[in-house]
């Protein structure tokens, strides 16, 4: 257990850092996967829109890297352009 007042501070800023950051990558995958599960272009239009959101904000606030953001967004972007290619 940390003794000084400034480590026990930074022990209960990071806990809340962890969890913000926790729930924020929690989202990005349950959006990601309701893009992948729907197989209406219409609904993936909306789902992917919302995804792309925010893969933005939590890439401004840091919390995933660009590259990743821009890799996800890729691959999101092609799998809802397939769904009007079969359509």
């Amino acid at each position: 257990m940390a003794h000084h007042k400034s480590a026990q501070k930074r022990i209960r800023s990071s806990k809340k850092r962890a969890s913000r950051n926790k729930a924020a990558l929690s989202k990005i995958k349950t959006l990601v996967k309701k893009v992948y599960a729907t197989d209406d272009k219409a609904k993936a239009d909306i789902l992917l829109k919302e995804a792309v959101a925010t893969l933005d904000q939590q890439t401004s606030k840091r919390r995933i890297h660009k590259n990743n953001a821009a890799r996800k967004k890729s691959a999101l972007t092609k799998h809802v352009n397939k769904l009007t290619a079969t359509k």
